[in-house]
């Protein structure tokens, strides 16, 4: 009996999607065998996003989930091994379960918090380092001894006396009367985390001295001693024979002190998008062994028993790279140098071995390992500016190898055509590579970033870098001012080049803060686009404009208020309206506030008036902030007095220590007591109500974070009492300590 026709199906339609199921297959296996190599490559990716999934909780992980996730990945790959299609995801999976137990092994390895004493301390042990700075000079201390207890297992960092006697260096033991404080949080909720930072670099806290540093022992013995005074001392003897901001800049690039360049110059440096000159990185060490490859390769062609006899060229590869570990050592070992110097290893090995200097595989080999043994860097702007531009410089000139190869052989002009094309490329690679990073942690874009690279990078290569590295190599006998004069020269070029190009109209642009994830979506992007070898790398482009639009769909909050409450500011159509009472909050707050409001006019609130078309009316006692017609209100204190009566809002804001003004009904208030808990606070005042964020609630409950603070005397009091126990609970939660957000009815 024949078989009926499934309905609505047409005569033939079975043969045509047979016909199509056999294209498709085709196109399976065509694009398989374009990308089956690049699969690979998504690892150390999978890997980052493994990390980036660990550090967006606000909650610490169980510690068994990371390797949990990496055992069924890989037990599944492995049974799906002779299907590559199927695998794929598994390992993909296993991998992102490695960047979780990655990081989750980083947490628990690094040392506990240090609680500090609030009030003057005396501050013994030895330093390993000593900063210069353009008004004095700090210290960092290891393991320090805190009023004579036994020491802690975290650094400090000490601004010194302006009038200190002595000279300090690296390895001598010290006293110093200072006042400490633990890292700061973050100058808003979602801004950079310090505390994070500073958790996993070993820092517990920061101070400056009250008096002039005793010596108590002389430099001890050690090879680490020895290298960081030797450190020391290449940057007093340049700074001593290029005085000024050249002096500075000069030890920068040699030793990576970068602590005396003056803010001016420095910011004249970022607003030019130059400021990578003074970040040693993969530039400054590609300069370094670039220049001891051609020397040491000129040295050996002037015997000819080498020249016929010996393989030169991977001889001066391992000069270039031991002149490389070494000026890795001289710089201090910094993320950014260890990266590049990884990467500069693998160039040699593929040297030596025949193959490719630089590729992918090789860049995600040195992200795989960064990734695995220092996963905090991977939230870095470092990491992520200079693995996004090497990521582009390679896939972009493999995709512009063979147009640039016919340009080789088109005679002296076409090969110096090609230099400078290279150049420009290479600036345009790197700079637009690295400027949506720049974007989400500055807040700015830097517009002639391709023009100032084109004049000052050539410069750097060929005059200010060699120039240094002759000196070091004068240094012994005294002579490395011959060189020394001649890098100034070059570094005044640079200083000339920044300062121009900064002052040019339009130089740096304000852009809308981007969320993580769109951050996220961009980088997704970025890699799909150049890991990929058809067609189907053009998808990244979408993502890559889907990320720079969630600029757009974000709403920066109405009100911030600062981590001490003396600072408050009001975003209103006229500009922002800042609050400041007593000490206020310190610079880096002012600017990080600014790169959250980009483009808008600062000013202090006024003590009387009607502003912003009537959102914002103030008299001496109160300010009250309605950015909505009909929409929630925020009540902002400002004196002690009492409103009579209280002007009815959604939100009480106070800098003063006071719970009993105008909170009637359960209203939420923000004063001194609140942000001393949770940090510093932002809200969004809506027409359907208000929401409230804090810095603790957003943060959660991670190693990094400090716990709720005590007040004074209460570890003496007894916890047992069931009144005093219910009046702290209710005290905690009228501060808003782990609640995301809080909606109320407007007002």
């Amino acid at each position: 009996m024949a078989q009926r026709a499934a309905p609505f199906e047409l005569p033939g339609s079975g043969a045509w999607h047979g016909a199509a199921r056999a294209r498709l297959a085709r196109l399976v296996a065509a694009w398989l065998a374009a990308e089956h190599r690049r699969f690979v490559l998504w690892l150390p990716v999978a890997l980052g996003g493994g990390v980036l999934a660990y550090f967006d909780l606000n909650q610490e992980p169980p510690w068994w989930l990371g390797p949990a996730i990496a055992g069924a990945g890989f037990a599944v790959a492995f049974l799906l091994r002779r299907r590559p299609l199927a695998s794929a995801p598994a390992l993909l999976a296993a991998c992102f379960g490695l960047g979780i137990a990655a990081a989750t092994l980083a947490t628990a390895g690094a040392p506990p918090l240090a609680v500090l004493p609030r009030h003057a301390t005396i501050v013994t042990g030895r330093i390993t380092l000593v900063e210069p700075l353009p008004n004095g000079s700090r210290i960092t201390i290891a393991r320090p001894s805190l009023n004579g207890a036994p020491p802690i297992a975290r650094r400090l960092r000490i601004r010194l006396h302006r009038g200190d006697p002595i000279r300090l260096a690296a390895g001598e033991k010290v006293k110093v009367r200072a006042l400490l404080e633990p890292p700061f949080p973050p100058s808003y909720p979602g801004a950079w985390d310090v505390q994070r930072s500073s958790f996993f670099s070993g820092f517990g806290g920061y101070g400056f001295a009250l008096n002039p540093a005793i010596l108590l022992a002389p430099a001890a013995g050690g090879p680490a001693r020895r290298l960081e005074a030797l450190r020391e001392g290449i940057e007093r003897r340049i700074r001593r024979a290029l005085p000024g901001p050249e002096g500075a800049i000069g030890a920068t690039l040699m030793t990576g002190i970068s602590t005396a360049i003056p803010e001016a110059d420095r910011a004249a440096f970022r607003d030019s998008g130059l400021a990578h000159l003074l970040a040693v990185a993969g530039l400054h060490i590609g300069i370094v062994m670039g220049f001891v490859f051609m020397l040491s390769r000129a040295l050996l062609a002037l015997s000819e028993r080498a020249t016929l006899y010996w393989p030169t060229k991977k001889i001066a590869a391992l000069a270039a790279l031991g002149a490389g570990g070494l000026y890795m050592l001289l710089t201090g070992m910094h993320v950014p140098i260890m990266r590049s110097f990884a990467m500069a290893v693998l160039a040699v090995a593929g040297l030596i071995a025949g193959r490719r200097v630089l590729s992918l595989r090789g860049l995600a080999l040195a992200a795989t390992l960064l990734l695995l043994l220092q996963p905090a860097e991977v939230v870095g702007v470092s990491f992520q500016m200079s693995f996004a531009a090497v990521l582009v410089l390679i896939s972009g000139y493999e995709a512009l190898r063979p147009w640039l190869s016919r340009l080789h052989g088109a005679g002296t002009w076409g090969r110096l055509g090609l230099h400078v094309l290279a150049l420009a490329l290479t600036s345009l690679f790197a700079g637009t590579a690295a400027l949506p990073f720049g974007a989400y942690h500055f807040g700015h874009i830097q517009i002639y970033y391709v023009l100032a690279n084109l004049i000052a990078v050539p410069i750097t290569a060929v005059l200010v870098m060699p120039a240094g590295l002759v000196s070091l190599a004068l240094m012994p006998v005294h002579l490395e001012r011959l060189a020394l004069v001649p890098m100034g020269w070059g570094i005044r070029l640079l200083l000339g080049i920044a300062r121009t190009v900064s002052a040019l109209p339009a130089a740096r642009i304000a852009v809308p803060h981007m969320p993580s994830w769109g951050l996220g979506l961009v980088g997704f992007g970025l890699a799909w686009l150049c890991l990929w070898r058809s067609r189907l790398r053009l998808g990244g482009i979408p993502l890559i404009l889907a990320g720079f639009a969630t600029a757009f769909l974000v709403r920066p909050p109405d009100i911030l208020v600062s981590r001490t409450a003396g600072l408050v500011g009001l975003d209103t159509a006229q500009g922002v309206f800042v609050q400041k009472t007593g000490r206020g909050a310190s610079r880096f707050t002012h600017d990080a506030w600014r790169e959250l409001w980009p483009g808008r006019a600062f000013r202090p609130l006024p003590a009387n008036g009607v502003l912003a078309g009537g959102a914002l009316r103030c008299t001496p006692d109160y300010c009250l902030f309605r950015p909505h017609a009909g929409g929630a209100a925020a009540l902002l204190l400002r004196s002690h007095a009492t409103p009579q009566p209280c002007p009815p809002a959604a939100v009480v804001v106070s800098p003063h220590p006071d719970r009993r003004r105008c909170t009637e009904g359960g209203l939420p208030l923000i004063d001194r007591f609140s942000v001393w808990r949770n940090g510093p606070y932002a809200l969004w005042l809506g027409r359907r109500g208000v929401r409230i964020v804090s810095d603790r609630s957003l943060r959660g409950d991670r190693p990094w974070v400090p716990p709720l603070p005590q007040p004074r005397g209460a570890a003496a009091r007894s916890s047992g009492a069931s009144a005093r126990g219910a009046n702290h609970h209710a005290a905690r939660g009228s501060a808003l300590p782990m609640a995301p957000t809080i909606r109320l009815p407007p007002q």
